[in-house]
């Protein structure tokens, strides 16, 4: 009996074993562990993920989507569930960064302290943007690549610290591209048009487009819109036009990135390659 017992005992963790190690070969990660970092999954379809014990969305092909915000310090728990039972544990541990400084001179005092009137105005813009990017979506885009919007010198990155006239301020989330007002830019990959709001306070034209799985691209200072809310647009399609609207000190693209309320870098969002 006690000679069966310990047979039984081998088989279960030889078994177990085999079943960790075959959950481990289906489940691939983007390798960008940075702090600002879009990270990609890809898993059986029939599995479960869960990051810090909160439910993480798997689509049909086994893909998913989580991310590392600016500052992130603390390691995250990656679970992953197959329906037999097996489970593996991945512990994602965010990678520090440096970031640069930047000094903007010569911002109106009233752009520095809006009015009242303005605050209401600002306050209504968020709503706006925090409804468009609570959308979770089922499209895969964001597992397929992404594109830069468009063709032009960096002049701002991910992560900077502004100061305006002196004052420090929250840090840049974007990347921004010197452009001509009317200069095309792309969308860096397929997606829906969830909003576009031709004149907000801060943003001036700002388009949200969704790549699913909560991965949202967003576009600051636009001059013009060339799709509507609810489009289908593609990798590298035509959407929209630089400009200067908005609180800008001239025309230029602000590309942003968002996994939800997240502010990710997009930057390396473009270094991803897609998993297979």
């Amino acid at each position: 009996m006690v000679k069966q017992c310990t047979l039984l005992l081998k088989l279960s963790f030889i078994t177990g074993l085999l079943i960790s190690q075959a959950l481990s070969a289906k489940t691939l990660l983007s390798e960008q562990f940075f702090q600002g970092a879009l990270i990609v999954g890809k898993t059986s379809p029939d599995n479960k993920v869960t990051l810090n014990g909160k439910s993480i969305k798997v689509s049909k092909n086994g893909d998913y989507a989580l991310g590392f915000s600016r500052d992130e310090k603390n390691n995250s728990e990656l679970i992953i569930l197959s329906p037999n039972g097996a489970a593996e544990k991945r512990i994602l541990k965010p990678l520090k960064r440096e970031y640069n400084i930047q000094r903007v001179e010569g911002i109106a005092k009233s752009i520095m302290n809006p009015n009242k009137k303005a605050n209401i105005r600002v306050g209504e813009d968020n709503k706006k943007i925090k409804a468009a990017r609570k959308v979770d979506s089922n499209l895969t885009a964001f597992a397929k690549g992404f594109v830069a919007p468009i063709e032009g010198i960096i002049t701002g990155v991910y992560g900077s610290q502004r100061y305006y006239n002196g004052v420090p301020k929250t840090p840049h989330y974007g990347l921004d591209y010197a452009g001509k007002t009317g200069d095309p830019v792309k969308s860096p990959a397929d997606g829906t048009i969830l909003m576009f709001v031709p004149d907000m306070f801060y943003s001036g034209g700002t388009m949200i487009i969704d790549h699913g799985h909560g991965v949202s691209s967003t576009f600051l200072h636009l001059s013009d819109s060339y799709v509507s809310v609810g489009d289908k647009v593609s990798k590298g399609q035509l959407v929209a036009a630089v400009g200067a609207s908005g609180r800008a000190t001239g025309p230029h693209l602000d590309w942003r990135i968002n996994w939800f309320n997240m502010r990710l870098d997009p930057e390396l969002v473009l270094k991803l390659k897609p998993l297979k």
